[in-house]
Order: C-alpha cells, then structure tokens, then sequence
C-alpha cells in the first residue's frame, strides 16, 4: 500500500533529524497544525507541501504526493486540481461560452484600473469591486480547462495578492494575510513561482507593521528559498528580509540583504500584460533602506535618503508618498530636527487623507508622541491639528 502524505512527511522530516516543532517554526505553521497534517487527519495544502519539501530537501516528493497521492481533498481543492487536469466545470453550473482572450483582456484592464486607483485613494473605494471581479475570474477558471483556465487563475491570483494589500491598508489584518495565502494558492495552481513567493513578501510586510522582527525576517527568507521566482521578486524579498534585520537592529545583516536586492533587482519591468509585482516607486531599494535607517536609529541619515528619493515619486503615486513621507516625518524629529519634521509633514497631509491607510497611521501615531515632546514650539502647534484629523479619521 502506498505511503500517505503524512507517513512521507513523517519519514522525510525524521531523516533530516528534525522535531515537529522545530520543523513547524521553519515553514511558519503551527505545530498542532502540522501534526494533523503528519497524522493524516487533514489535508495538506500545496503551500505547505512546498514548503516542507524545500526545508526537507525532499526532492519533490512531497509536492508530488500532495498533488496525487494525498487524502482526499476539500472541495475547493477539487475545483483548483480540477481546472489544472482539465476537468472542466465542477461547480455544475451550467454551459457558459470559454472566454476569448479579447474578454480576459478586458478583466485584465479593469483590474489594473482599479490598481491604479489604489495608489491614490482610500482602499475600502477598490476592495468591493476587487472582489467581485475576483469571483468572476475564479468562477471562470474554474469552468474551464487548459491555457484559457491558467490564464485566469493567474488573473485570479493577481487580484487576490492586490486585494490582500487593500485589506491591510485597511487595517483588516485577518482578512489581508487570507487573500494573500489565496494569491499563493492559486498562482500555484497557474504554474506561476512569482506570486507565490510575493505572497510570503507580502505576509512578511503584514509582520513588519506588527514590529515582529524575527517573522519578517524569516517569511522573507520563504519568500527566497521556495519555487522558482523571477530576479526581481528575489529582490523585494531580499529588501523585506533587510527591513526585518533593520528592525532587529542588526545593521550588518541589513546591509547585506540590500545588496543582494541590488543585484538581483532588474532595471526594467519584465514584459507581459500585467505591471510588475510590488511598488511601483522608481527606486524601491533606496526607499526601504531610508526607512530601515530610522528602525537603525539612524534618523539623519534616513531623512537624507527620504528627501532625495521622495523627489523622484510621481504625484499619482499618492500612497507611496504618503507611506514615506509620514516616515521622513518621522525621521527627521527623531534626529531632532523638528521644525523641518513640521515642514515636511504639512507637505504630505494631502495625499495621506486621500489614501486613507491604516499602516501611514501606525507611523503617524510614533511620530504625534515624538512631536508632543516639543508641544510648545510654534511649528508643532501649527501642524498638531491636522495631525490629529487624520489620526481620528477611521
């Protein structure tokens, strides 16, 4: 009889002479969760299936055996498996023409139209219409087969990982790193690497803003070691991982991971009908080592490379100039220059009430109490209002 996933887990992870715990923190589960897995009382996911095959060095076995030797699969798996084997519409409802390519162009279009009115407004006016398109896209791929299936469970993909980006700007943390995990999932089942290892960046971005060090670092180094992802996604996850060293106050480690961002990150956008993975600032790298600077203590210094860089972001790229110029905001107080912290804040007060972002707030909080400790300087009396709409604003 053949082997179940759990007994292949079971032997591949005893053979590599690790716990269950300890092989739990490497793939960032849970170990009660891993062991329902191991004892075959639920089944695995094919994110958790990679996962452990890469930190086992299982050769693919365990991918393989989750795929086609596993446990029976939930429903929802059956209908992902389904499209990839070619067996067409599961969901039995019904006889609908296979889109042309000129149809999923179309959604392709009002997807990226409502990405791009993610940079310059509130996310709760996007996070509706990407899920409703995101069901349109899923529910097509699920009733068809072959390239015109791959093509929309890419698409599908692309909406989830954005609208888990939305949710968390939100500040909708749960539902954020399950549309991301959903982004992974799917992207997977096209067949891209890209998404899947975006999606750990982006779970790293979500432990970022909760100050957990060790959990950035560690889902950025996921992000890395799994699949087969493009240079550029390498880069992001590389600049994550260096943000998390930053934050960990280990300025070495951060250092070198920007400088394997900066040799893997390509100057140009890869050709395809969709926009590149990630920010879109010009030079993403030199943004995040300004802010990982600040999390260095080194506040001078990260206000410098703040000044420059926010100097090339485009005015429609209102979220990302809101993100860091809060931050440059920020570091320019902690350095003690508080009357060009006031300046620049004033200067970015607009684009933050049009993007309406819970994690620009979480840094406009640290920076009201740093502000509070010059309270009777004119320049923070004169800015403190504002500050204080915005921070009331939910």
């Amino acid at each position: 009889m053949a082997e179940t996933f759990g007994e292949l887990l079971r032997g591949h992870r005893i053979a590599a002479g690790l716990s269950m715990g300890r092989l739990a923190k490497l793939i960032h589960y849970s170990k009660g969760y891993l062991s329902k897995i191991e004892n075959d009382l639920k089944p695995p996911t094919p994110t958790v299936a990679r996962l452990c095959d890469g930190v086992l060095e299982a050769g693919g076995r365990l991918v393989e055996a989750a795929a086609h030797g596993g446990p029976a699969l939930g429903r929802r798996q059956v209908l992902v498996v389904g499209t990839m084997l070619g067996v067409g519409a599961l969901a039995g409802s019904g006889t609908r023409p296979v889109p042309d390519e000129q149809v999923i162009a179309g959604m392709r279009t009002s997807f990226e139209q409502l990405r791009g009115l993610g940079l310059q407004t509130s996310p709760v006016v996007v996070l509706e219409p990407l899920k409703a398109l995101h069901r349109t896209v899923h529910g097509l791929a699920r009733e068809n087969t072959g390239p015109v299936a791959t093509r929309l469970l890419l698409l599908a993909a692309r909406i989830a990982e954005y609208t888990g980006w939305m949710s968390q700007e939100a500040g909708d943390e749960q539902n954020a790193v399950w549309w991301t995990r959903q982004a992974s999932e799917l992207s997977r089942a096209a067949g891209n690497p890209d998404i899947a290892s975006y999606a750990f960046v982006r779970e790293a971005g979500i432990a970022l803003y909760r100050r957990d060090a060790a959990n950035t670092i560690s889902l950025a180094q996921q992000a890395q070691w799994i699949g087969r992802a493009g240079s550029r996604v390498l880069a992001l996850a590389a600049r994550r991982e260096a943000q998390g060293h930053a934050l960990a106050g280990d300025r070495y480690a951060a250092e070198s991971a920007f400088d394997r961002a900066a040799q893997l990150m390509v100057s140009e956008a890869p050709d395809g009908p969709y926009s590149a993975l990630g920010p879109s600032a010009p030079d993403p790298l030199e943004l995040a080592r300004g802010w990982s600077l600040s999390d260095l203590g080194l506040n001078a210094e990260a206000a410098a490379v703040l000044d420059r860089q926010l100097a090339s972001v485009p005015a429609r790229s209102r979220r990302t100039r809101a993100r860091f110029g809060a931050r440059r905001s920020l570091a320019h107080a902690l350095s003690g220059e508080v009357e060009q912290s006031c300046r620049t804040l004033a200067g970015t007060f607009d684009d933050v009430a049009h993007v309406d972002s819970a994690t620009v707030r979480t840094d406009l909080r640290q920076l009201a109490r740093t502000l509070g400790r010059w309270h009777n300087q004119d320049a923070v009396r004169e800015v403190y209002p504002g500050l204080k709409r915005l921070l009331a604003h939910r």
